[in-house]
């Protein structure tokens, strides 16, 4: 059973604490600067409320102590580079994916919502979709995902999901596709690179739902 989330919002059409993403969705979706994050209690949830976004939004949930010698072998995050994340509410369920510079957490790119779909649909459309942003910008930086999966249905150039083709997901489905065809008729030379969660903590484009 998945267990009970808490979703704070200090900037948005509402503000407050919800206990439904469908819910937090609709009072920050097109709401130009939403501050939101997600928390596994409402003790946590009503304390962060109290408090400045700015003082939670930069936490590493999955940042864990590692020994100077990990530390030391893992390095830090390639700069320049972009980083591309996928949120999936339920499983299938309604899915998104983005695109973000490294650094600046700046949004390059963003589609979605998907009814029917799945996290690792999400994350190979979001590499295969940043592969042909940075081509097509012509910038040769790295491209992060923390996906292993996504990185290997990328490099084999096919999205390996047993999802089945129901109507909801048509649209998705012709998406990938057209992201399989971009991979077999197309060379590039940008380097796929894994984040590294337990050294550097979510990967910048993560949508803050965890």
């Amino acid at each position: 059973m998945a267990k009970k989330k808490f979703y704070v919002i200090w900037k948005g059409k509402k503000t407050g604490v919800f206990t439904s993403w469908n819910t937090c969705k609709k009072h920050i979706e097109n709401f130009k600067g939403a501050a939101y994050k997600s928390f596994t209690s409402r003790e946590a949830a009503d304390k962060a409320f109290r408090g400045k976004y700015e003082d939670y939004k930069g936490k590493d949930t999955k940042k864990v102590k590692l020994s100077n010698e990990e530390l030391k072998r893992i390095g830090k995050p390639v700069i320049p580079s972009i980083s591309v994340d996928a949120a999936c509410s339920g499983n299938p369920g309604i899915m998104e994916y983005r695109g973000v510079d490294t650094i600046s957490k700046k949004q390059l790119f963003i589609q979605g919502p998907f009814e029917k779909g799945t996290n690792n649909i999400g994350e190979f459309l979001a590499l295969v979709h940043g592969l042909g942003y940075l081509k097509q910008q012509h910038i040769n930086t790295p491209i992060y995902s923390d996906s292993k999966i996504a990185i290997s249905w990328v490099k084999k150039k096919q999205c390996r999901t047993n999802l089945p083709i129901v109507k909801e997901n048509k649209t998705l489905f012709d998406l990938i596709k057209r992201a399989e065809k971009w991979l077999i008729e197309n060379t590039y030379k940008t380097p796929i690179l894994k984040w590294e969660t337990k050294a550097w903590g979510e990967i910048p484009a993560d949508f803050g739902r965890k």
